[in-house]
């Protein structure tokens, strides 16, 4: 009788078993966020203290996030720390934006979103997979698929919304990216303790330059279609970039806010995506008998459905995984409202101007919320058991009026590029590779992870 293999646990900070002291938590919060949680995050519905920047509310439950995040929305605004973080960098993108600007922003890119347009994507997201899989033909051995996964999905985002026409070159795209957030993306403890914005952050003094080198690439691509525009108008494609463009006027976004969200889009939107699939890769290549269940399927729906539209719905095996992958590590790990008037749920009170943290770094690892929260088991997504998983304790994307535009379009484009890839190559994990998640806005590898790429 075969046995079952134990499931693979993949590397993660333990939760404290003590809190750690006022400056700890300071050095640990910039670090690595990953790392402050201690075991009554992972048990607790919720927990009410007083942190260093005043009342703080780590909320667990799924019927406190569905009030936080939908039935009680309105009453919510973006918290002051996590704005001080994205900000600088995202000025009026869709992730920062409110009131107002985040209604223009939100409308002017609804059209690109829609089912319609995301099949339309499928053969461009192929073909730009298929290119760039290439390269393991030519250079088989050891490669970096974290370092890879950020150029793929770079390269399908720029075919797909953008038409293959976004100024700058790829390789230096996913260097500077890497610098952005070792930088300007990590909390700043001054942010931490809410001092006021005229103090000097040293995280984003050193992020200056590479904050340019993005705002450059925005600018130049801006300019290329807008002289397309004007020369030729019946001859451009009606791509993200276009319609943001055709957006701009009195009633609707100005060109700061377009540039804001192109930023957006080509920074953080690509980035989310691609630390997700390193995640899945890793996972997979420590869980051969998933791999196995995976790759077989890949091949049989390839073999029967050339049409790349079908796959996310003939692939639940391989979806289920990339979910898993997700739920272990999911690209935006917290988030972060502030109530704008003091409310009570059920026997919790929510002071006003309190740090409500919706984690999914957390949720997705409670005690009460999963079996063996801690091990890769893609079974938990496998059709007739992802039914069974409350809304509102899995949020890769999130949820509410916030809730990722970009959701379904990273799924399609994860299936098919897991489909090329796992089709036509193996990927293993190496002596060196150790990677370890750290919060950097999204969840990153440190160290990468450098794997051997084999042919099928």
């Amino acid at each position: 009788m075969d046995i079952a293999p134990s499931p693979f646990i993949p590397p993660a900070p333990k939760p404290r078993t003590s809190p750690p002291s006022t400056l700890e938590m300071i050095r640990i919060v910039y670090r690595n966020p990953l790392e402050l949680w201690g075991e009554p995050s992972y048990n607790e519905p919720w927990i009410s203290v007083n942190g260093v920047g005043g009342p703080l509310v780590i909320a667990n439950d799924p019927g406190l996030i569905r009030h936080v995040l939908v039935d009680n929305a309105k009453n919510y605004k973006m918290a002051t720390v996590r704005q001080k973080i994205l900000r600088p960098i995202l000025r009026d993108g869709l992730l920062t934006a409110e009131g107002d600007v985040w209604k223009r922003s939100r409308k002017a890119m609804a059209p690109v979103f829609t089912p319609r347009h995301i099949f339309g994507f499928a053969g461009p997201m192929l073909k730009r997979t298929e290119e760039f899989v290439t390269r393991y033909e030519e250079a088989p051995g050891t490669v970096d698929v974290a370092h890879d996964m950020t150029l793929l999905t770079y390269d399908i985002l720029a075919e797909t919304l953008f038409s293959g026409e976004i100024a700058g070159e790829p390789g230096s795209f996913a260097r500077e990216i890497d610098r952005l957030f070792e930088t300007m993306g990590r909390v700043d403890p001054l942010d931490l303790l809410r001092a006021p914005d005229w103090m000097p952050r040293l995280t984003r003094i050193r992020g200056r330059k590479t904050m340019a080198y993005f705002r450059k690439i925005v600018t130049d691509t801006v300019s290329m279609r807008t002289e397309r525009l004007a020369r030729d108008p019946g001859n451009v494609p009606e791509d993200f970039l276009t319609l943001l463009l055709r957006a701009e006027g009195p009633n609707g976004l100005t060109r700061a806010e377009i540039e804001d969200n192109i930023i957006t889009f080509i920074g953080a939107g690509h980035e989310t995506t691609a630390r997700a699939l390193g995640w899945a890769v890793y996972c997979l290549a420590e869980a051969p008998w998933e791999r196995d269940k995976v790759e077989a399927e890949i091949d049989a729906v390839l073999a029967r459905e050339p049409d790349p539209t079908k796959w996310l719905d003939a692939m639940p095996l391989t979806r289920a995984a990339f979910d898993e992958a997700l739920r272990l590590y999911p690209p935006a790990p917290s988030i972060n409202r502030e109530p704008i008037e003091p409310e009570t749920y059920k026997d919790l009170y929510i002071p006003k101007r309190a740090a409500v943290l919706v984690m999914p770094w957390v949720v997705h690892r409670h005690r009460k919320l999963w079996d063996q929260p801690d091990a890769f088991m893609p079974e938990r997504f496998h059709p007739g058991n992802r039914e069974k998983i409350d809304r509102f304790q899995y949020l890769p994307f999130g949820a509410g009026p916030r809730v990722c535009i970009g959701a379904s379009f990273a799924m399609q484009e994860a299936i098919i590029a897991l489909a090329v890839m796992l089709s036509r190559f193996r990927f293993d994990t190496v002596a060196e590779t150790k990677p370890w998640p750290v919060q950097k806005l999204t969840t990153q590898p440190q160290g990468g992870l450098p794997m051997r790429v084999t042919r099928r």
